[in-house]
């Protein structure tokens, strides 16, 4: 399934094979929050942000470098 999540006004793509309200939710404020609180490696992956893989409880940032590429917890 894919969907479509803004962050910093651009449209990021969002990829899962379960993907509901509930789990968008958790996202929108775990990528919001990072966004203001997050450390420089952090925010350094969410200004080359390129899509997102949600597997289980967390969520896969994909950056344009790979090695900007991390894991973030939804819970």
């Amino acid at each position: 399934m894919k969907a479509f999540v803004t962050i910093q006004n651009k449209q990021i793509p969002v990829f899962a094979d379960n993907l509901n309200k509930k789990t968008l939710k958790l996202l929108r404020s775990a990528l919001d929050k990072k966004v203001e609180t997050g450390r420089n490696a952090l925010k350094k992956c969410l200004h080359s942000l390129i899509s997102i893989e949600v597997v289980g409880c967390e969520a896969i940032l994909h950056s344009l470098n790979e090695k900007d590429s991390l894991a973030l917890s939804l819970y």
